[in-house]
């Protein structure tokens, strides 16, 4: 585990800084503590060899490239030399040039080349790299300061004979990572009612676990019992699918990746247990439309979404063959909330005991990480326990 940060050893953090895991920044108490896991940060599929990518994570920018080699780099967004994008340079070999001046740099953040020295050096430039590593159809990277944690592992997900594993996500919705991590089962009744999840309204029993915390609904369907929180932003579950048990069923991991304080992306990877016929009606249902990466956002989710809160659009007009509708039922509810949802205005009841974990989780382990005390180890089991597959 990387080390703790001399910023943070140093700093005098408060009660408000180790209750708000909506910070994300390099600066804050919880940004610190996010930059001691591996990030999914980019599908592997969209960065094809010889290309560079600037993207936004934790409320800082980089440079994401894919050398000839086919090995994926994360470095500074910046040259040294006069500071322009580094991102609209040239892949060379597994190094990136700078458009600006020509100054190159390899995936260690190491300067290579400055051709217009005479007397180059090279040898006492270095801008930050980061390790990367691509699993799951995802690139990963580790942020943080130190030897990098082991990358983690979910066994579960990966290939096996007769289940198609599908990669989605990338796009980026206009609200803290805070809004969608803190989802929880209730919701599903009344948010997804004209998606047709109509089941009853569940009782949560959550735990924790060694890798986060569990969210266990004893009362409904044995399809969607249990709900797995994955340490700091991730989930496992089984998916929602809208349609007779008979096509299959579907789990999924998804990451809920802080872009800055106010955007995050997210990233699924969906192993299908569904005949011919259910994959082709899930896929239907749940196109996941891609708004153009560069502008930040899908635009199909957050344009319809913004005319659902503005009043413009009858959210509840919306039919079952509405592309995106359950991604874009969740959107409304949690954008909703505001950009950050402002938790001391809320009042909070029983049903809402899986938040309330959550919350005493973050907030134990940063106040821990503020005072300089041990951290949790938090450990990914070989398998996630899931419900009865349906009959």
């Amino acid at each position: 585990m990387a080390a703790i940060s001399e910023q943070t050893a140093t700093t005098r953090w408060t009660e408000a800084d180790w209750q708000d895991y909506s910070q994300t920044g390099p600066d804050t108490l919880c940004g610190q503590y996010l930059r001691r896991f591996w990030h999914p940060i980019y599908i592997a599929a969209d960065l094809p060899v010889g290309r560079s990518k600037p993207i936004r994570v934790l409320g800082e920018d980089f440079t994401l490239y894919r050398g000839e080699s086919g090995t994926p780099h994360v470095v500074a967004f910046r040259c040294a030399h006069r500071g322009t994008q580094l991102s609209t340079g040239w892949v060379e070999g597994d190094e990136i040039r700078c458009f600006y001046h020509g100054w190159k740099y390899d995936g260690a953040g190491q300067c290579t080349e400055q051709p217009a020295e005479q007397e180059p050096f090279c040898n006492r430039i270095r801008i930050k790299g980061y390790p990367t590593w691509e699993y799951l159809g995802l690139v990963w990277a580790f942020l943080g300061e130190g030897e990098p944690p082991e990358a983690p592992r979910w066994q579960q997900l990966e290939e096996e004979e007769g289940a198609d594993v599908v990669v989605r996500g990338g796009n980026v919705v206009p609200t803290s990572y805070v809004n969608n991590l803190e989802n929880d089962p209730a919701h599903v009744p009344f948010v997804h009612r004209e998606a047709g999840a109509a089941q009853e309204i569940p009782i949560v029993e959550p735990m924790e676990t060694e890798y986060g915390t569990r969210d266990h609904q004893p009362n409904i369907s044995v399809l969607n019992q249990l709900t797995h929180r994955i340490m700091p932003y991730g989930r496992h579950l089984r998916a929602f699918t809208a349609f007779p048990r008979e096509y299959g069923w579907a789990e999924q991991m998804i990451w809920f990746v802080p872009v800055d304080d106010t955007h995050h992306m997210g990233f699924n990877v969906m192993k299908m247990h569904m005949t011919p016929a259910g994959v082709e009606k899930f896929n239907d249902m749940r196109p996941w439309q891609r708004g153009d990466p560069t502008q930040g956002t899908n635009n199909f989710l957050v344009e319809t979404a913004t005319k659902a809160l503005s009043g413009e659009l009858d959210v509840h007009s919306l039919g079952r063959e509405t592309p995106n509708l359950v991604p874009l039922q969740d959107l409304v509810s949690q954008w909703g909330q505001g950009e950050i949802r402002n938790r001391w205005d809320e009042r909070l009841g029983r049903s809402d005991a899986g938040v309330v974990l959550l919350r005493q989780v973050f907030e134990r382990e940063l106040r821990a990480l503020a005072e300089g005390q041990p951290l949790k180890e938090w450990k990914m089991p070989d398998h996630f326990e899931l419900p009865l597959s349906p009959a």
